[in-house]
């Protein structure tokens, strides 16, 4: 099964292509974090990826740089020749996206407060009052 999932920020405002046969296309870059381990500074990974045709529209009108995106798909290699060398070239074939985080405001994230303000870690939650 070849199945990736990502969630990351965009690092640039995505932009629609269309083919020489009229199909729309985006690429994109996802900056995701990567756990580095205990006391180490974080390290990012930039996972290039490309959507199609009313997806790849939809990124295009609603996603801008620096937004969190959560992204499904599978990983693709493509396979090229440059100046006689033979290339591979690896990314996300989009799927699926969604949404992440709050509103934007000025480009930036604000906190969902409405959901986490009924949140207390420190409650104890008994299976009784699970709704499932």
């Amino acid at each position: 099964m070849n199945s990736l999932v990502i969630k990351g920020r965009l690092t640039a405002a995505p932009e629609l292509k269309i083919t020489s046969n009229a199909t729309e296309y985006c690429d994109f870059t996802v900056a995701v974090d990567r756990y580095a381990g205990k006391d180490k500074e974080k390290e990012t990974d930039f996972i290039p990826c490309r959507a199609w045709r009313q997806t790849a529209v939809f990124i295009n009108e609603y996603f801008s740089k620096g937004q969190e995106i959560l992204v499904s798909g599978e990983i693709r290699f493509d396979k090229y020749e440059k100046d006689g060398e033979k290339r591979t070239y690896s990314y996300c074939s989009v799927n699926r996206i969604e949404f992440c985080g709050g509103k934007k405001d000025n480009g930036q994230a604000e906190p969902n407060t409405a959901q986490n303000a009924n949140f207390n870690a420190s409650e104890s939650v008994s299976d009784g009052d699970l709704p499932f």
